[in-house]
């Protein structure tokens, strides 16, 4: 099953230091259940982004920084594992090097399961699609 984890944190960040950078790659490359890497990486601040929303029929374009925003999504990876617990586990992992090797670094993983298109069905009582009770191994 595939799960993003996205990391989140207060938009004054700084770089990942190395240190934490080294022990994620030495993560990786030792572990003997590590997950499938399917996608991973670290995004722009919010002044170099753009929001697009759609609200009351009509589409508006917003350029950062966006002033309201306390928490941003910093980083983000899609990841294989076998169960939603499995996924977890790696997260508090992941967590546990940043407290290890960034002190004072404040923020959160969150982990949700990818879906992909025939891991939903069609619910003739409802007009939107649910995911079914058992998703595909997509």
């Amino acid at each position: 099953m595939k799960f993003m984890m996205l990391i989140k944190h207060t938009e004054d960040r700084k770089v990942l230091p190395k240190e934490l950078s080294d022990a994620i790659t030495q993560q990786r490359e030792h572990s003997e259940i590590g997950p499938v890497i399917v996608a991973s990486g670290g995004l722009a601040p919010t002044a170099a982004s753009s929001r697009v929303r759609l609200a009351g029929g009509k589409l508006t374009v917003t350029d950062g920084p966006f002033v309201e925003t306390k928490e941003v999504v910093g980083g983000f990876a899609i990841l294989e594992f076998k169960s939603r617990e499995e996924a977890a586990e790696s997260a508090r992992q992941y967590m546990e090097l940043y407290r290890r090797h960034w002190p004072g670094w404040e923020g959160e993983t969150e982990v949700r399961q990818v879906y992909a298109p025939e891991d939903y069905t069609l619910d003739a009582g409802r007009s939107d699609l649910q995911p079914d009770a058992q998703p595909g191994k997509s």
